[in-house]
């Protein structure tokens, strides 16, 4: 269960948390939630796919990052951080802090203001090689400055992604995709219920809902999400490297 309690220097001074990842830390994901402001440098390494998380509910992107449930190709144990790419979506970097809102008086005036909390329960914390999170004379750590920004990062994100995806809801650019794998041993995959961005409906848009797009800040997110599907290529490289390394083994 987690147990998650609002992060201060008092009570956490001599916390650390590890920065790694690894299957035993519950990095073993095949997908995880990426937010619109990352799309930019997460599409340079994964690919970024749409999913209703329910039948007509909004859509919510997503990076894969591997085929089969429990699967993440970028894990790499012998790698000194554990992942095997330059960029790693906040879901992952964020690790066992999350934003919380604390209420606050000021002035008379009732202010809510985001704050850190952590789940003390979460196996990277109070790991032997983990980080400190105040420096031992005051201040936040660079590790805890670290996370500061990937943790606002996700709240903005947050904020406007639904209203983003919306708009390309409502311009009709998400189409449904099956992916579809052979692998090197013979063996097919296929991945149903993700979509990506139609390119030929952007493309038969007239320049005022172009502009619109762009206007709102989705444009970039349309094209970004298009070419990050040459990074499927990769994975299955990654996935027939994997299994040709087992193999060996066994």
């Amino acid at each position: 269960m987690p147990q998650h309690v609002l992060l201060n220097n008092i009570s956490h001074q001599q916390t650390r948390v590890l920065h790694r990842f690894a299957a035993e830390y519950g990095d073993n994901l095949a997908s995880v939630p990426v937010m619109p402001n990352e799309f930019t440098e997460l599409q340079k390494e994964y690919p970024l796919l749409f999913r209703r998380q329910q039948p007509n509910g909004p859509y919510q992107a997503l990076a894969l990052l591997g085929f089969e449930a429990g699967e993440n190709l970028f894990l790499e144990p012998q790698l000194p951080s554990g992942w095997a790419a330059r960029q790693i979506p906040a879901m992952l970097e964020r690790g066992p802090f999350l934003i919380g809102m604390q209420h606050r008086q000021e002035d008379g005036q009732h202010q809510e203001v985001a704050v850190i909390h952590i789940d003390m329960d979460h196996p990277k914390v109070n790991q032997p090689q983990g980080r400190a999170l105040f420096l031992e004379y005051g201040g936040n750590s660079p590790y805890l400055e670290f996370v500061s920004a990937c943790l606002t990062q996700l709240h903005q994100g947050m904020a406007i992604a639904p209203r983003l995806y919306a708009l390309i809801e409502e311009l009709d650019l998400f189409e449904s995709i099956n992916i579809d794998i052979e692998l090197h041993s013979g063996e097919k995959l296929r991945l149903t219920g993700y979509a990506t961005i139609s390119e030929q409906r952007l493309a038969q848009l007239d320049a005022q809902k172009l502009h619109g797009l762009h206007q709102a800040g989705a444009l970039p997110l349309c094209y970004a999400a298009m070419a990050s599907l040459s990074n499927i290529r990769q994975l299955i490289d990654k996935k027939n490297q994997r299994l040709g390394q087992a193999g060996k083994g066994a």
